[in-house]
């Protein structure tokens, strides 16, 4: 017979182990319209920085047939995306990963996706650089790299909100700040991965597809 006050127990410890991000209820369904366009259904995806683990729950839901794999480099956010995982009981969630995107071998070999939310512009640029490298070692052949946040473009900030946000992000650390548009697409295309799409979403951010070229023609 199962001990029920242990299962409360265990219960209680991952419910106070998990973290919560209020803008994951505002952008889970737009990023997700996205995903389900580029995303392949099946196969292994990969996510960057995966923060309170909510994402990661609710994606791995929408994408049944796909092995979803969170990660993050925190491990108070590696236990959140833990907890959020065994109460949600999906069985292609997989445990979390710690995974710093600057090194030059990930603990994962191959992915058919990649998902990366609001990473790039709290961390510093080598970050970026790490991602797309490691992304453009990894991604299978013609594999999606998701980016989301917010964006400037041609070195313009899109909206008034976003230019006092790249500020309070620079007044906290000098190496933060909204990246451009084509920061992102050279250092994507040098690592072998082409802009696919940018898609414009809710409260002036963007989905910022980004695709493996293919190792070989037909």
């Amino acid at each position: 017979m199962p001990n029920f006050a242990e299962a409360f127990i265990k219960s209680l410890m991952l419910a106070d182990a998990r973290r919560h991000a209020p803008a994951t209820l505002r952008n889970k369904e737009p990023i997700l319209s996205v995903l389900k366009q580029v995303f392949p259904l099946s196969g292994t995806i990969l996510e960057i920085a995966s923060g309170t683990g909510e994402h990661a729950r609710d994606f791995a839901s929408a994408f049944p047939d796909a092995s979803w794999i969170p990660s993050d480099i925190d491990n108070e956010a590696l236990a959140s995306i833990d907890a959020y995982r065994q109460l949600a009981s999906l069985e292609n969630l997989m445990a979390p990963i710690q995974l710093d995107v600057t090194d030059v071998e990930w603990p994962v070999k191959s992915v058919d996706a990649i998902l990366c939310v609001n990473m790039v512009h709290i961390a510093p640029w080598h970050c970026c650089e790490g991602l797309m490298r490691g992304a453009g070692a990894v991604l299978a052949e013609e594999g999606p790299l998701v980016l989301y946040g917010p964006f400037s473009r041609g070195g313009v900030h899109t909206a008034p909100s976003n230019a006092y946000f790249d500020a309070s992000l620079k007044r906290q650390n000098a190496d933060w700040g909204v990246r451009d548009l084509s920061e992102l697409e050279g250092e994507g295309a040098a690592n072998g991965l082409c802009l696919e799409r940018v898609v414009d979403m809710p409260s002036n951010n963007f989905c910022i597809v980004l695709r493996a070229r293919p190792s070989r023609t037909n």
